[in-house]
Order: structure tokens, then sequence, then C-alpha cells
């Protein structure tokens, strides 16, 4: 007993002084999850410490067992470390239960075990860019806001700021406030001084859980507002999307459970931009960067439109959660990658921060790592177990133009099928947001002049006798640009007598037609039913949410009469969709290449790449292949000469850049961009080939002009003159790394064309078009004729001119000998 009291004592001391500063630090053995091989099995161990389906929180034990027997510190039995308190004290295993060795190895380090967040969510950030509006006709409305799932709020105020119309500030009305139905208070709008102001409310921490509703309305004389229907823009409050909830709370420890990924590393519910960690060996591969590019683009879709970005550490831990790639036995930091035979996934303790977590995505070679990937991102994980053996499988290719995310083009798409659910087609009250309805498509859809895409629509207005069915419409636009306006009733001099008569006259369905150039590679339908009452309507009846407008589910969008079919580059095909390496969402047919020795800009750069790939098509770039340099033998490679191919590389690297660019429009000297002016015979072929407006001359004269900026350029392959080239690049690291937060940015992504894009904190995107372009895609033999014609317009003509003379000079001579035979004279004379 004296033996065990004097080896508890100092740890009960230690714990006892530590608790007065909220850090519990518990000397346990350094054990890890024992993992068991089996052929042609997934072996898993279960360590996580939960309490029903709820994490335990750290707490201090001071009565835990202890072996009095301690096995000294060695190779198979290392030294205890500092770990959370979310599992039970283990008694210090005797020499035949062994830890196995087949375990990171940690090293010891003081740790905090709460993690405090703060946090502030804007309106911008809840979904709402321009903010909210409550006006006469719309004195109510909602936001919801969401947490990540292990966030404890301990401290939450709401900042309002509001921008109030003279006419509402000038009378007796306030803003009130709930939140989940609850209310918060209410804010005056008669005493801001200059008809704007920010609003601080203390929100109770105990009201604020994973989902949130926060409700606003202008309360007061309603009825007289409501019955201003001939002023309603003269009445009104604004929240601006500044507006946001600041937040303080505690992260609480997930445990080691494999089953619950990807959180703690990505949580749906995370409304801001999420950070994940991704650290490599010092001496980083090709092998490590593909398999972090597949888990980045697996992150990209399941973020969707939510902001995700991949810090980038080279042999070095994360101070938060993480993920790791590397082969057995490799050293990140103070980690040591467990031995193994195969492809693993296991989850640890971050041993800087036990509150943290560190995925481990181990494989001793390139295809090790692929199919650790693939298991981690093809399916569900296994619950309550921290670490995974993964057993061979197979990996599927995908096909052209399968991305889940595309809109088929083989038949008509059902516009029920393009939104969650039923509900939200429909629209209720007078005073509503409008029914959206978002798709992507293939960027490379085409068709001739003159041929539409087909969208019919079935609507239905409200049936009530105050419905003004004169003017009321249903307005339709896309990419907020305007289409039509759709009525209540049929048009037309028969329809109107027939209506005068009592008879139906209800147009309940349209069939627009859409120019092709109006479908990008991200879209959104919008339909707004502009009802509008008639003079005397009573008040009470405007604000009636119980009438319903609806879009019918069986509306639909025709892409079948398309084509895959365009020209090659084109900048903005990559920005808005990563095409044309999307084509095959996998990337089976693409090769990023990186410097021989990438810096952690360069590798980050990538993987939001990545990111976007994914986001885009909704599939990870599983089977995507890495290169780190260009060797010699490029030329003859497969790799290269089979491929389109992505670069992401600064143009300080230069001997690397010039490889690129050998062969094409653009050249480097001493680090700086150019673009070669063209000769007298390739402006004469520009001319005749249709190829009328290179702008060599404007670029280069920009770029000349230009130190610091970032940007995209691409090519035709030098190895493939049938394959292109897209290359991410920038004058420095310090400019590349604005290229995440550029394409954040709907001006930069629309300004992005031609085949040379350059960025500047000063004058935002220039782009211009400086190389030739070549044709990508299938059309049918005799439509690939005709546009080729049509893009040659002068060859054409010269060419018509040369047969004309042809014909015209066989003609000449052929007539002339009938007249001379017909005269009796001889025709060779």
């Amino acid at each position: 007993m004296k033996v065990i009291l004097s080896k508890l004592l100092p740890s009960v001391w230690f714990a006892t002084v530590m608790a007065s500063y909220s850090l519990i630090f518990i000397p346990v053995s350094g054990l890890a999850a024992d993992t068991h091989s089996g052929a042609g099995q997934e072996q898993h161990t279960s360590d996580a410490a939960t309490e029903g389906d709820f994490p335990l929180l750290p707490r201090p034990q001071s009565d835990s067992p202890v072996s009095e027997e301690r096995v000294p510190p060695s190779e198979n039995y290392p030294a205890a470390v500092s770990a959370p308190e979310d599992r039970l004290l283990p008694e210090v295993p005797n020499a035949p239960n062994a830890p196995n060795t087949d375990n990171a190895t940690l090293v010891t380090r003081p740790v905090s075990y709460n993690a405090i967040v703060n946090t502030n969510i804007t309106v911008k950030d809840m979904g709402q860019p321009n903010g909210l509006l409550l006006s006469g006709g719309q004195l109510q409305s909602g936001i919801v806001f969401t947490l990540p799932n292990d966030l404890v709020i301990t401290n939450a105020k709401l900042s309002l700021a509001l921008k109030i119309s003279p006419e509402l500030a000038s009378k007796n009305y306030s803003l009130q406030l709930m939140l989940n139905g609850q209310p918060l208070g209410a804010i005056p709008l008669n005493q801001a001084s200059d008809k704007s102001a920010i609003y601080q409310v203390d929100v109770p921490a105990a009201m604020v859980v994973a989902t949130n509703n926060l409700s606003m309305s202008i309360t007061g004389d309603n009825s007289a507002l409501q019955c201003e229907t001939d002023q309603l823009n003269k009445f009104w409050v604004s929240i601006l999307p500044t507006s946001g909830i600041h937040l303080e709370g505690q992260q609480l420890n997930l445990g080691k459970n494999l089953g619950v990924f990807p959180r703690p590393f990505f949580d749906i519910m995370q409304m801001k931009e999420t950070k994940v960690v991704m650290a490599f060996p010092a001496n980083i591969r090709a092998d490590v960067i593909a398999a972090a590019a597949g888990v980045a683009s697996w992150f990209g879709y399941q973020a969707n439109y939510r902001d995700i970005d991949f810090p980038v550490q080279f042999d070095s831990l994360p101070e938060g959660n993480g993920i790791i790639f590397g082969k057995p036995g490799e050293h990140i930091g103070d980690l040591v990658l467990p031995p193994g035979n195969g492809p693993s996934l296991q989850l640890i303790d971050n041993p800087q921060n036990p509150v943290a977590k560190l995925l481990l995505v181990i494989g001793r070679n390139d295809e090790e790592l692929r199919q650790a990937v693939w298991r981690l991102t093809s399916a569900a994980l296994p619950q309550d177990v921290s670490s995974l053996d993964v057993k061979p499988q197979s990996i599927p290719k995908s096909l052209a133009y399968d991305a889940p995310r595309w809109i088929n083009t083989e038949h008509p798409v059902l516009l029920k099928s393009l939104v969650p659910s039923l509900d939200d087609l429909t629209a209720n009250g007078i005073y509503h947001d409008g029914i959206r309805v978002g798709f992507r498509a293939a960027p490379d859809l085409f068709m001739w002049d003159g041929e539409t895409i087909p969208i019919h629509i079935g609507y239905r207005f409200p049936i009530e006798n105050w419905i003004d069915e004169n003017t009321s419409q249903l307005n339709v636009s896309i990419n907020d640009t305007f289409l039509y306006n759709l009525p209540v009733n049929k048009k037309g001099l028969v329809e109107s007598l027939w209506r005068a008569v009592g008879g139906d006259t209800r147009q309940e369905s349209y069939t627009l037609r859409l120019s092709p150039y109006l479908i990008y590679g991200d879209n959104q339908l919008e339909f707004y039913f502009a009802i509008n009452p008639k003079a005397g309507t009573p008040c009470n009846l405007l604000n009636n949410n119980n009438i319903k407008s609806r879009i019918e589910p069986d509306s639909y969008i025709d892409l079948s009469h398309t084509h895959h079919f365009t020209l090659l580059p084109n900048l903005s095909y990559f920005v808005g969709a990563s095409f044309p390496f999307t084509r095959l969402a996998d990337f089976s047919q693409t090769l990023i290449i990186l410097p021989e020795k990438p810096s952690k800009t360069e590798v980050r750069t990538l993987l939001d790449l990545a990111a976007r790939a994914g986001n885009s098509t909704g599939k990870p770039i599983i089977h995507v292949n890495v290169k780190l340099g260009v060797p010699d033998n490029a030329p003859s490679d497969p790799l290269f000469t089979e491929n389109d191919i992505l670069v992401v590389s600064v143009l300080d690297k230069a001997n690397f850049a010039q490889t690129l660019l050998t062969g094409t429009s653009f050249s480097l000297d001493n680090g700086a961009l150019s673009v070669k002016e063209p000769s007298a015979v390739e402006k004469v072929m520009d001319y005749l080939t249709g190829f009328w407006f290179r702008q060599q001359v404007e670029a280069d004269r920009y770029l000349s002009s230009t130190d610091n900026w970032r940007g995209f350029l691409s090519f035709r392959s030098t190895w493939n003159p049938q394959k292109v080239v897209v290359m991410a690049t920038a004058t420095g690291d310090d400019q590349l790394a604005n290229i995440h937060g550029d394409l954040k940015s709907s001006t930069v992504n629309a300004g992005v064309r031609g085949d040379l894009a350059i960025i500047t904190n000063e004058n935002g995107v220039r782009s211009f078009s400086v190389g030739e372009q070549f044709p990508r895609g299938e059309l049918p033999w005799y439509q690939m004729i005709v546009w080729y014609a049509s893009q040659h317009i002068i060859i054409l003509a010269l060419l018509a001119l040369l047969i004309s003379v042809i014909i015209g000079l066989s003609m000449y001579g052929l007539l002339k000998r009938r007249a001379a035979l017909r005269l009796g004279k001889d025709p060779e004379k």
C-alpha cells in the first residue's frame, strides 16, 4: 500500500494544482489501439470512449487503479504520455498484453483539454449576401444558422446593423427579435439618430442550439403599414449583411471514432469557412500529394457552397485537427507513422491538443495511398473504431460527362429532381422569396445559332377573387438574366371574350426557348409570383400566407439536342467547372505537375483547386496522377502525351516554368512572363483561319507594366496538340496565396476568360486571348464540315474564288472551241 500511495500522491498533487487552471493532466501509459491484420478483411480496433451517443467530457479522476508493477519504457513499451480523460485510466499491461508496435509513436508534451472557440457568423455567412429587407408588404422575415454538433455555446451576442427608412423611423415601430421561437427583445426603430445604427443584444447561451431560427418582425400599428399598398417602398428596415452573432464556446472531444468522419475535420453544420490542415513529410512526394488531392476534392463536394481551405504543413503537426499523409515509419514533426503491411486509416489524439484529432492516411506506395483514400471517401467508416486496415478493392473509373452534379443531356430533366423537396417549388402568400432551382452543366454544350433549349413550365396561381389577374404575372429568370413574364390568363381577343362571359382562360403551362449562351457551368433558374391585389382589397388579406403558388413538378428542361463540342483553351470553363479536366470527373485523364520541390503555398493552391473540381462534379479525383518536375523522357511518357495537364507553380522557379512554356505563345525572361510577338506569317495565317482578335501586343504591354500579379494561363500541350495545359501561377508565393480568395469572388470568376487572366489587387482581373484555339469534342461529320466552313470564312471565300476561276477558265476554253467549230474555223487557231 505504501508503494501504491507513493506512486499516486505526485499525480494527485499535480491534478489538484492544475485543476485551478482548468487543465487536468493524468499520467497514463502510452497505449494505442491494437490492430490485427487478417487476409482479405478490414481489421479495426475500437478505443473510442463514449457515454451513450455522447463523448465523455474531460474530468478529473483521483482514484483510478494503477498497477504496482510498471514496465520500464522501451521500444515495445513506450513511455507515459499525457492524454485526455475521455476514457478510463487503463491498467499498465504486463508483458503478455504488450501494446502492438503498429501504432503511431507520440512525443510527450503539455496539453490543454479544453478547446475554446470564438466565432462570428454574419448574415452574409448565413446565405444572405445582400442582407434582409422588411417592408410594409413583408413585415417579418427569418434566417437559419447552424453550428457544429461538437460545439457547446457559453456566451452569445447578437449584433444588428440596421438601415431604417426616414418614414419608418418617424413612426412608433419596433423590431421584434426571436430565436427558436423565444423572444430576445425589441429594438425601437425611432431612436436611430442618423437612420442607421448598430444594436447589440445579449443572447442566453442555452437558447443557441445546433440549428437556429432567428426571426425578425416589425411591430406596432402593422395594419397601417399593410394598407400603404402604394407606398410600400417608403416603409422599410434593412438588416445589413455585416450583422451577425458572436459566439463563444467549447469544442467537445468526439473521441477517436472513425465512424463520425468527416467530423471533426469538417462539419456540414459549419457556416464559416472550414480549414482542413494537411501535413506531409519533409521530403514531400507525388504520391502523398495525389492522395491529399483526392481527399480535398471529396471535402470540396461535401462543402458544396460553403467555403473550405486546406492549409499545408511540412514536417510539423497541426495545432488542431489535421490529416496526415505518409508511408509507414515516416516522421512528421513529433509523430512517427506506424509500420504496416498495407494501406490503413488511423485516428489519434493530437499530442499538442488531445481534444483535436489527427487522421493518418498511410500507404507504402501510390496505389496503397489511393486505396486508403478511396476507402475513406467512398463509404461510411465503421463506428467506434480508431484504426482500420484497408483491404484491396476495385476503384471504378469515370465515363465522359458522368459527373453526378451535372444535368443529364440524354433526356429531359424534371425540375422536381433538381430540388431537395417538392416544397421548394411552392411559394406561400403575396410577399415571398423567389423559387430557385439550381443545376450544373458541362460548359462545352454546343448548339447552332438559332437553336434553343426548351424549358417547359407548369405553374399555378392562387384562385382568389381579390387578385388582379390582369397585372399579376410569373417572372422567370436564369443567372440574374430576365427571361419572360408569364400571365395568369391566356392573351388574345378570343380568350378575352371567353373570359368576359365566364369561361376559363387560365394559362397554366408555357414552353420557354432559352438561348444556349445563357447556360453556364453553375446555373440558377428563378421563378417569382408577382401577385397584385385589386384596388380596395382589405388590409388583412394582404398578409394572408394561406394562399399558395407553385411550379408544377413535371416542369422540365431539355438539353438532349445539345452536343459536347467547343474551342480550347478557354479559362472561363476552368474557373467555372474545372473543365476540361472534369470531363472525366475522377481526373483519370489528367496529369498534375508541380515543381520538383513545391512550396506549401503551391500545394495548398493545388488542394484548393482540387476541392473546386470535386464541388463541381460531386466526385473525388481519385484517379489523378501527379508529377514533381518534368523528366527528360516526357515527350515519350504516356502520362504527358495522353493527358490534359494542370500545373501549379510560381514563376520564380524559372527553369521549371520555362520548360513548360517552350513552344507556346509565352516566354519567361528573368522570372518575368511575356507574350511573344507574332511573325508576319503567323499574322497572315491567323487572318486566314479566322483568329482575328488575338491580343498578343496588348497582353505583353500589360504584363510588362505589372510587377506583382497572379492568375492563369492556358495553351496547347507541346506533348500532344489535342490536349490542353492550364497553369495557375503568380510572381511569387505571396501572390499565389491570393488565388483562393480570388476564386470566391463572382466578379473574378466572371472576368476570367480567354487563355491569359491576370489578377492584381489594384485592377482586379484582366483577360486576353493570345494563343491559338483548337476544336475539342464530338459532332456528326456533316456538321463538322459546316462548322469548319463557318470558322474559316476567309479560306472558304478564297477557295470558292479559286474554284470559280478554274471552272470559269475551263468553261471559257470549252465555249471558245464550240464557237470556232460552229463558224467552221479551226479551233486550234
